[in-house]
This record gives C-alpha cells, sequence and structure tokens, in this order.
C-alpha cells in the first residue's frame, strides 16, 4: 500500500461517523405531521448507528414574501413575527428530540428569531422536558433605518419613494456551526439560505473549514436535496400514468446521510409513502439551479456539472449523490427588498350551459370597457388562465371552442385603493347587468409586495449568534 493510500485509510478510520439530517418542513404552510416520522426514524438510526453517530431535524419555513408577511405581523405585535405554525410543527416532537439528542435547526425564526426562541422554550417547560439550550442567529434583517443608506447605495435610483417592508440578506452557515459548536440544541435562524440549515450542522459535527469548497459544495448539494421537504421523495414529483407514485397521501419528508467527505446519500422517513428514485433526486437536484457548474450560496459556489446519482442496490428508496465539487463562496450576499406595491384587485363568476364561453367573453369585454383606465388580466379558467399573458392577447387570439362551464377571472393592480376597488364593484354588477346565466361571483383586495433584488459586501453585513440564558427565554 501506497503512503497516500495509508494516509487516505488513516484519515477515514479517524473520521467522525456520517451525520444523519431529516427535513420536516419546505415552506411556511407545510405538513403539521411530517416531523413525527423522520423523528421516529433518526432515533432508530441512531440507536442502531455507531457510536458518536449525531443526527439533526431541520424546518425550512421561508421564501421570499414570507418575511414580508412576518415583519407585517411583527408590525403589529412585537412578539409575533416568527413561522405561525411553529407550535404546530414543532411541539409533538420537541421533547423526543431532546431526550434522543437530535438537534435542531431552522430558519422559522423569521422577522422574530428571539420571539420564537422564547416560544420553544416556553414549549418546553409545559412538555415538562429540559431547557434546552438555544441559540439566535441575527445579521440578516436589513430592515431597519440605520441601514437604508446601505441599500440606496445598492440600489440607487430603486430606492426613491419605496416604504419598505423587508429588507434580508441570504446570510449562510457559519454562524450556524459556531452555535452548535458552542452547544446550542436548537438554532433559531431568520433568512439564512435554504441548504445552509444543512450545511452548518456538517461544518459543526466534521470541524471543516470555511473553505474547505469541495466538502461545503457536496453538503450543500445535501441540503438542496433536502429543502423542499417531499418534493424529493416523490411529491411535486407525480404525475399519474407517467411518474407514478404510490402512498402520495403519506408521502415521506427526506433524510439525509451525510459523510466526512460530504458525500450523500438520500432516503425518507420510514413507514411512509413516496418514493426516493435516481428520477426524484435528479428532478430535486435541477431545481431553481441557474447554471450546473455555478450554483451560487453563501457558502460555496456549488457544481454539479459532473455530478452522478445512483440507487443504491438492495436499498429501497435509498439514492447516493456524488460528484459534487465546490469553488469559492461569493463575495457579496444576496438582498431581497420586500416593499408595499399598492392593490391587487380580483373578481369571478361562473356561466354554464349552452354558449357558457360566449359569455364569459362577453363579461370579459363588458369589464374592459366599464374599467377603462385599469389594465386587465382577464382569465377562462380552465379554457386559458395558466398560459394566458397580463396583457390579454391570447384571449383575444384564441377562438371559442364552446365550453359549457366556464370561469372568468379578471384581475387588476393599482396604487391607490379606490382605483383597484372598482373592479370588485363591476364583477358584482354583472349579476344583473349581464349577460345572463353568471353566478358565484368572489371578489378579493389584496395589499401588494413587491420585491427588489441586490448584492451587498459580505462586510457590510455582520453576522452573529447568541447563545441565550434563562433571562432572555423567559
Amino acid at each position: 500500500m501506497t503512503a497516500a493510500c495509508l494516509k487516505s485509510a488513516s484519515m477515514n478510520a479517524n473520521a467522525p461517523p456520517p451525520l444523519l439530517i431529516g427535513c420536516a418542513a419546505g415552506f411556511s404552510g407545510d405538513r403539521t405531521d411530517a416531523a413525527g416520522p423522520v423523528v421516529d426514524t433518526l432515533i432508530a438510526r441512531l440507536a442502531s448507528g455507531p457510536a458518536g453517530q449525531r443526527a439533526f431535524l431541520i424546518f425550512e419555513t421561508l421564501a421570499e414574501r414570507t418575511l414580508a408577511l412576518a415583519q407585517l405581523r411583527r408590525r403589529d405585535n412585537l412578539e409575533a413575527g416568527y413561522e405561525p405554525l411553529l407550535d404546530a410543527m414543532l411541539r409533538p416532537v420537541l421533547a423526543r428530540c431532546l431526550a434522543h439528542g437530535i438537534r435542531i435547526v431552522s430558519n422559522f425564526g423569521a422577522a422574530n428569531p428571539r420571539a420564537a426562541a422564547r416560544h420553544i422554550a416556553r414549549m418546553a417547560r409545559e412538555l415538562g422536558a429540559d431547557a434546552p439550550r438555544i441559540a439566535v442567529v441575527e445579521g440578516d434583517d436589513l430592515s431597519g433605518p440605520a441601514h437604508r443608506a446601505l441599500l440606496h447605495e445598492a440600489l440607487g435610483a430603486q430606492m426613491e419613494g419605496l416604504r419598505i417592508v423587508s429588507a434580508n440578506a441570504y446570510i449562510g452557515a457559519e454562524p450556524i456551526a459556531a452555535a452548535l459548536d458552542a452547544g446550542a440544541q436548537i438554532v433559531v435562524c431568520g433568512r439564512v439560505a435554504d441548504p445552509s440549515l444543512a450545511v452548518g450542522p456538517a461544518m459543526s459535527h466534521f470541524g471543516w473549514r470555511a473553505d474547505d469548497w469541495h466538502r461545503l459544495g457536496r453538503a450543500t448539494m445535501a441540503g438542496h436535496l433536502l429543502e423542499c421537504g417531499a418534493q424529493v421523495c416523490g411529491g411535486y414529483f407525480a404525475d399519474p400514468g407517467y411518474k407514478d407514485v404510490p402512498g402520495l397521501d403519506n408521502v415521506g419528508f427526506p433524510i439525509a446521510e451525510i459523510d466526512a467527505d460530504g458525500h450523500c446519500t438520500i432516503g425518507k422517513a420510514d413507514g411512509t409513502g413516496g418514493l426516493v428514485s435516481e428520477a426524484t433526486v435528479k428532478e430535486q437536484l435541477l431545481y431553481e439551479v441557474h447554471d450546473p457548474s455555478a450554483y451560487l450560496t453563501p457558502d460555496v459556489v456549488a457544481d454539479i456539472a459532473e455530478a452522478e446519482v445512483k440507487p443504491l442496490p438492495g436499498a429501497p428508496d435509498r439514492v447516493a449523490l456524488s460528484g459534487v465539487r465546490g469553488h469559492a463562496r461569493p463575495s457579496h450576499y444576496k438582498v431581497n427588498v420586500c416593499h408595499e406595491g399598492g392593490w391587487l384587485a380580483e373578481g369571478e363568476i361562473s356561466y354554464a350551459g349552452p354558449r357558457a364561453e360566449a359569455r364569459a367573453r362577453l363579461a370579459a369585454e363588458v369589464m374592459r370597457k366599464r374599467l377603462e383606465g385599469l389594465a386587465l388580466r382577464v382569465d377562462l379558467i380552465g379554457a386559458l388562465s395558466i398560459l394566458g399573458d397580463d396583457a390579454g392577447r391570447m384571449l383575444a387570439d384564441t377562438p371559442d371552442t364552446g365550453l359549457r362551464d366556464v370561469r372568468l377571472r379578471v384581475a387588476a393592480t393599482h396604487a391607490e385603493r379606490a382605483q383597484a376597488e372598482r373592479l370588485a364593484r363591476e364583477v358584482m354588477a354583472l349579476y344583473t347587468c349581464g349577460p345572463a346565466g353568471g353566478g358565484g361571483v368572489r371578489t378579493a383586495l389584496t395589499p401588494r409586495l413587491n420585491t427588489l433584488s441586490c448584492l451587498l459586501p459580505r462586510e457590510a453585513v455582520p453576522v452573529r449568534f447568541e447563545l441565550l440564558g434563562a433571562e432572555a427565554l423567559a
């Protein structure tokens, strides 16, 4: 055996055992019963696994609008602003996680990580569990007045007149790893990048450096496979007769096993439906990836151009990912700025029976003439909606197909509420002002949130963690 082989064998022998990471949510509003089977499976694998093996449970509950909505809730209540389903998601498994040493990392802190931490501490007391060591990760929130000059420098004239609701940087895994190294059992984050929820635990468990690009790239793609919850287990994959998925009503949530070099195997919670296959993993691997050779994250630029996805022989629902590389991370953080964007008015009315589509089209024409000055989006739901366009050109160019069951949807946006409200009144008036046979009117008026994105130098966004004491969690 060569010296290089001896060294490699020695390093592998001394490496920590593989890390287990289960995901129990892929977005805010995901199913609240997902964590139970994931935690049951993690406990069973810890019991049968090697000494020193660790397990984590992650919840990914943020999207671009989620933070803005959370900031609005916090404006009304200083103890709100975190994931609304936090209690429903976490309470059923919190005591078991603490008892079995399963640590929890999530971005369910949203706009108020400290309030989320206090709620989790109360939850633990109510469950009779030992007080958990909870850390919060901060620095992503750039919504305050102190950050306006920084955002103005990045966005320039686009900032003029904006009524900002939220501004958040997509920060990375380093503060999560540091919090875990400091002994945190639960790490509550705001806007960290989705894969970083898995990269942080891997950095802490294996002791990786922040510039160990290949390992970070591999762990990032493991986190990417986990981050959308049941998608990789057949959820978003299912298409009857073409891509059949068994037991979709009880679709499982994923569990990754990551080794010391960052390579991973993806499976799912025991006793659940769905499937993990070469195809489901490939679909999720490419999901939202703009450039397979340069997937930009705050931790690393991941490169899956030469990645390989292979089912494990004799192991159903277990798929291995290899061949991922990593390159030096970007010098800047991505920042999303959500701001007030006026009002969205929507109205719907149904037409049925002979010439229903013709009557719906006539109603749309009436609305266009009555609402002069508003740019209308018109959809014939079931005939032309997803493939339509805001200017209505496709509706005008598409012939009447004679449908006998049509629901007309009309929508418009406007900066002034009073102008947007005109649409709701006009749709309601279709009841008696014609055409014939309209019914089932529904209208809605919703404040709009618009988004701008920019880049800020990493040094302009100081990130940190704090391990909260008993007083802070009271």
